[in-house]
C-alpha cells in the first residue's frame, strides 16, 4: 500500500469489525444465528439512503442470474448481498480495508451467501481481474478518497465487459465552496478528493462511457440526513445506523447534510454502458 492508502484503510479500519457490527445486531434484537440479508441492511449499506439508494440503482441495471458482478469499495459487503440475493448473480466484492473484506466473508456465511459472494482485499487502481471480466461494475461510496479519478475509472473499463454496464451512487463536488470537515470519508481535506459533476462526465466520456441514465440526488439525500440528524438531536443514536462504522458521527453527519444544503457537495446515481465495440480501455 502506498502511504495514503494506508491512511483511507486506517480512517475506516477499527476494532473486530465483524464481532462489533455482530454485538450491535444482537442489541438491537436480531437472532445472529438466523440473520437475513434485510436484518443487515442497518448496519451493512453504509452510505447515503442506506438500503433504499441500493434498490434503486438495482432496477436501473440489468443484472441476471448469469452474470458476474464487481462491487468496487464493497465495505462490509452489504451491496454485495444484495445484488446475489435478489437478482441470483455472483458478486466478487474488493476494498482497500482488510478487515471489511473479513467482516463480509462473515457476514456472507451468516446469511447462506458464501457461495454466491466472495471477497478481496484491494486497490481500486490495480484492481486484480483480467481486461474484460465482469458483466457489470458497480460502486457507492468510494471515489471520494481517491485524487487518481482517471485511474479509477480507467480500471474500471478495463475490467468491464464491452457492452457491460457501470452503475455508481457517488458524492461529488458542488459549487458552494470547500467543505466543512469532518466528514463520513474523511477528517480533513488530506484524504477527501471530489470533482465536479462536469469534470466526471467529460473523463467517463473520453474513458469510452455512455449515459444510460444519470440522476442528481441532492435532495433525497437532504430528506435522508434531516431525518438522520434530527433523529440523533432528539433520541441520541439508534441501536444500528450510519454512525456505527464512524467515531464523532454527531459532527461528521450534520457537517454532510451542511455540505449538501449549501451545494459543497453534490450526489449523483447513475448507470453508464461500455461501448460494445471498444477495445479494452487503455
Amino acid at each position: 500500500m502506498t502511504n495514503r492508502d494506508e491512511q483511507v484503510a486506517a480512517h475506516w479500519a477499527g476494532d473486530d469489525i465483524a464481532a462489533r457490527l455482530l454485538t450491535t445486531l444482537t442489541a438491537a434484537g436480531k437472532d445472529i444465528d438466523a440473520l437475513t440479508v434485510d436484518d443487515l441492511a442497518p448496519v451493512d449499506a453504509f452510505h447515503i439512503r442506506g438500503r433504499a439508494a441500493t434498490k434503486e440503482l438495482a432496477t436501473w441495471t440489468d443484472v441476471r442470474p448469469q452474470h458476474l458482478v464487481l462491487d468496487v469499495g464493497c465495505g462490509v459487503g452489504g451491496t454485495s448481498r444484495y445484488l446475489a440475493s435478489t437478482t441470483g448473480c455472483r458478486v466478487v466484492g474488493v476494498d482497500l480495508t482488510e478487515g471489511y473484506c473479513r467482516a463480509a466473508e462473515t457476514l456472507s456465511a451468516r446469511v447462506g451467501l458464501a457461495d454466491r459472494t466472495e471477497f478481496h482485499q484491494a486497490s481500486a487502481l490495480a484492481l486484480p481481474f483480467a481486461d474484460d471480466h465482469f458483466d457489470v461494475v458497480w460502486t457507492e461510496h468510494v471515489q471520494m478518497n481517491i485524487p487518481d479519478k482517471a485511474g479509477f475509472y480507467r480500471e474500471i473499463g478495463r475490467v468491464l465487459k464491452p457492452g457491460g454496464q457501470f452503475a455508481f451512487h457517488d458524492v461529488f463536488a458542488g459549487e458552494g465552496g470547500a467543505l466543512r470537515f469532518p466528514v463520513p470519508w474523511a477528517s480533513d481535506e488530506s484524504i477527501s478528493h471530489l470533482i465536479g459533476i462536469d469534470e466526471l462526465r467529460s473523463l467517463l466520456s473520453d474513458l469510452g462511457f455512455a449515459t444510460e441514465r444519470w440522476e442528481a440526488k441532492v435532495d433525497a439525500s437532504i430528506a435522508y440526513f434531516r431525518d438522520v440528524v434530527e433523529r440523533l438531536r432528539k433520541k441520541g443514536p439508534a441501536s444500528v445506523g450510519l454512525h456505527v462504522h464512524m467515531d464523532d458521527a454527531g459532527t461528521k453527519l450534520p457537517n454532510l447534510l451542511r455540505n449538501l444544503e449549501e451545494d459543497r457537495v453534490r450526489v449523483v446515481q447513475a448507470v453508464m454502458r461500455r461501448d460494445p465495440d471498444s477495445a479494452t480501455v487503455a
